[in-house]
């Protein structure tokens, strides 16, 4: 079985897809058959137009306006070789020298703000633009977000320069012809065309960071325009010249292009920049389910028409969904009217929210179909960002290196739910101590030793002073005791 590389540059990629249709009949002929000369058959102008149209269109002036406002973006970094893939794939080499990579990127504000992929940019020590009229500039770092692998950075140019704008990606159909404009193998200001071969499509590319609570949103446009190394973080456009999204990643047996491409949409690519640009984070919105697709026996089994949506398999305490009519078994079909049939398409439909916003779900239930209003929330249960909505110091999120756990503050509503104070919540886990013992994510530590927790750092303090073993005890979100021990210094 050969195992496919996902190369970190942009693109998409279309397959040839053949088929065989054989017409037998079985009838016998009443009458002998009769053979008639083929008539003869002339081009006409209808004819002609209709072949015309099928022909691709003129990307002329779609190129103009995009290949002045994608950049070259080189890196360097003198701490020597990293063993981060991303950094791999763009050249970063041995220890004994620096380490330079190359990649695309987009004016997206004639003040000089850029996007461009986080792996292009990652632990990078300086960072270099080049403009198309072969001006460069030293870049800074605005704000980055590893979950859709998507960053901003900002050069001081001497008056304003060419920017692409935003499109719609939402708009964009399947079949679609786009360009993919970047700095292939340093090769500056490249226009390649394709089509959309796909949408919402989750490549598993991108890693969750369990310390960070970093996870990833993948919902990527899939393309045939050609692309390779260095592509990474430049303009997917449309026929207008318009962004419909940031080219990200290729499908490859040999790190260069074998026909698969992959692009941040633009919905997503807008709300994360204007949060940077903004607020100097991502504000991040959650509806708090977990889904699974709806197959065709799923269907059947919950008595819908036809197969669509995304079945909730759970319902997180203390979200919006919680506090909605959302339960487990409903199937999700639209949110605010956007139909949803996949986890991708879910999830680029709610990360274009902030949180404390209000959505209509749509959602079947038994045969029938209703919609009910979410607000959604931060993933610790907060609705707005604010001084008072921000956890003390003591009850921030922690990650918990002994035990490879991270831990946050009980949101208030679980609290309440749960009839407890205080406590410390297991948000993210890896190998270690916690997994080993049996612990699960979701888990609210409540004492350890005996001795009551207040929050993240009590946890951190228990590991710290004692030196044996430890037993920990507390519940879970649907309110089950549980109990587990476990060595600290072994």
């Amino acid at each position: 079985m050969k195992n496919h590389l996902i190369s970190a540059t942009i693109g998409f990629g279309a397959g040839c897809l053949g088929a065989i249709l054989t017409l037998h009949s079985n009838a016998p002929s009443e009458q002998p058959l009769q053979w008639q000369e083929r008539p003869a058959y002339k081009r006409t102008q209808t004819r002609s137009a209709i072949i015309g149209a099928m022909e691709a269109p003129s990307f002329v002036k779609a190129a103009g306006r995009t290949v002045d406002a994608v950049v070259h973006v080189k890196t360097r970094q003198s701490r020597g070789a990293s063993s981060h893939p991303w950094l791999e794939l763009f050249g970063y080499g041995g220890s004994d020298r620096p380490a330079q990579g190359s990649g695309s990127g987009v004016i997206i504000d004639d003040r000089g703000y850029i996007v461009t992929n986080n792996h292009v940019i990652d632990q990078a020590d300086e960072i270099l633009v080049s403009l198309n009229d072969n001006r460069t500039y030293p870049a800074t770092i605005v704000g980055t977000d590893p979950s859709t692998d998507l960053a901003v950075l900002k050069i001081e140019p001497i008056g304003p320069v060419p920017t692409v704008p935003f499109g719609a990606s939402s708009d964009v159909g399947i079949g679609e012809w786009v360009l993919a404009v970047g700095n292939p193998f340093d090769l500056t200001s490249t226009v390649t065309a394709g089509i959309v071969s796909a949408k919402s499509r989750n490549i598993n590319i991108l890693r969750s960071d369990p310390s960070t609570m970093e996870y990833p949103i993948e919902s990527f446009i899939q393309t045939d325009a050609a692309v390779n190394p260095g592509n990474s973080g430049g303009a997917l456009v449309n026929s207008q010249g318009e962004l419909i999204g940031i080219n990200t990643a290729i499908a490859s047996l040999t790190g260069s292009y074998s026909g698969y491409s992959f692009a941040v949409p633009s919905t997503i690519v807008k709300k994360v920049v204007s949060d940077l640009l903004n607020f100097g984070e991502v504000r991040r919105a959650y509806l708090g389910i977990q889904v699974t697709p709806v197959t065709e026996t799923l269907a059947e089994e919950l008595g819908m028409e036809s197969v669509a949506g995304c079945a909730v398999t759970g319902v997180l305490p203390g979200s919006g969904a919680a506090e909605s009519a959302l339960s487990q078994r409903d199937v999700i079909l639209a949110i605010d009217g956007t139909p949803v049939s996949n986890f991708p398409e879910l999830q680029e439909c709610i990360v274009r929210y902030h949180p404390g916003d209000v959505v209509q779900v749509q959602f079947a239930r038994n045969g029938s179909t209703a919609i009910v209003e979410v607000q959604l929330k931060s993933r610790e249960g907060y609705t707005a960002f604010s001084d008072e909505a921000t956890p003390a110091t003591d009850n921030k999120h922690i990650w918990l290196k002994e035990a490879s756990a991270g831990l946050s503050a009980v949101p208030p509503a679980v609290a309440s739910a749960l009839k407890i104070d205080g406590g410390a919540q297991v948000t993210s886990l890896a190998e270690g101590k916690f997994t080993n013992a049996g612990i699960q994510k979701g888990f609210i530590i409540t004492k350890i030793n005996t001795i009551s927790v207040e929050g993240p750092s009590d946890v951190q303090g228990a590991f710290e002073h004692f030196d044996d073993g430890l037993l920990v005890e507390g519940l879970y979100p649907k309110g089950q005791k549980a109990y587990y021990g476990m060595a600290v210094r072994h």
